[in-house]
């Protein structure tokens, strides 16, 4: 289940991009203590999260001495999640004038994934 939906120029670095997301989960998961994230998150970005939103921001990295393809715990969520959302025409490729409509579409599109989980077949 997606919490928080933020689409930003690709111009945007993923670490200033979490910063917007998470500003926008702030205050309303009151629960939310511990998140996960790939190397690329690691550094200011963890004591950001830790000062300014109270959370731990957990990075969950790969061995250096594996080789080839690892599954790592919680990442492949992340990459699962992507796959579903990967199915949908309008969100297989940039066809969105702004980014208040492509955010529409990945809220859409996971709404419809929900739905389908929780109605009875």
């Amino acid at each position: 289940m997606v919490l928080a939906v933020v689409v930003h120029a690709a111009s945007v670095q993923d670490r200033d991009g979490a910063r917007l997301v998470l500003a926008k989960l702030l205050g309303h998961f009151p629960r939310l203590r511990l998140l996960w994230a790939d190397g690329g998150y690691a550094g200011k970005l963890v004591d950001w999260v830790r000062d300014t939103c109270g959370w731990v921001l957990e990075i969950v990295k790969r061995s250096d001495d594996v080789t080839g393809f690892q599954v790592l715990p919680k990442r492949w969520i992340v990459e699962r999640t992507f796959a579903w959302l990967g199915r949908y025409r309008r969100l297989s490729k940039d066809y969105e004038a702004t980014t208040a409509s492509g955010e529409a579409w990945v809220t859409i599109a996971m709404i419809h994934l929900m739905v389908r989980r929780l109605a009875p077949r």
